[in-house]
């Protein structure tokens, strides 16, 4: 049975080019915050703001992969 909290799937293109928006811009945290957002908004979904900072940690990570980045934009993703 699908899980109806599960947003949709981003492409690998969109995910490496947040990624590096994220790591090269010089954003402080709340400006990082910001582009997540953003990002969500843009693909129809709301944010759990008070979730936000610990997934920029992981997601500003050397070690975190398409995969993870899909993973922890999940558990901030609100479905509208």
């Amino acid at each position: 049975m699908p899980n109806p909290e599960r947003i949709e799937k981003f492409s690998t293109a969109e995910l490496t080019r947040l990624r590096q928006e994220l790591m090269q811009s010089g954003l402080d945290s709340w400006q990082s915050a910001e582009m997540v957002t953003a990002f969500l908004s843009a693909h129809g979904y709301g944010v759990k703001s008070d979730l936000v900072s610990e997934v920029l940690l992981r997601l500003e990570g050397s070690g975190c992969s398409v995969d993870c980045m899909q993973s922890q934009l999940e558990r901030v993703a609100l479905v509208m």
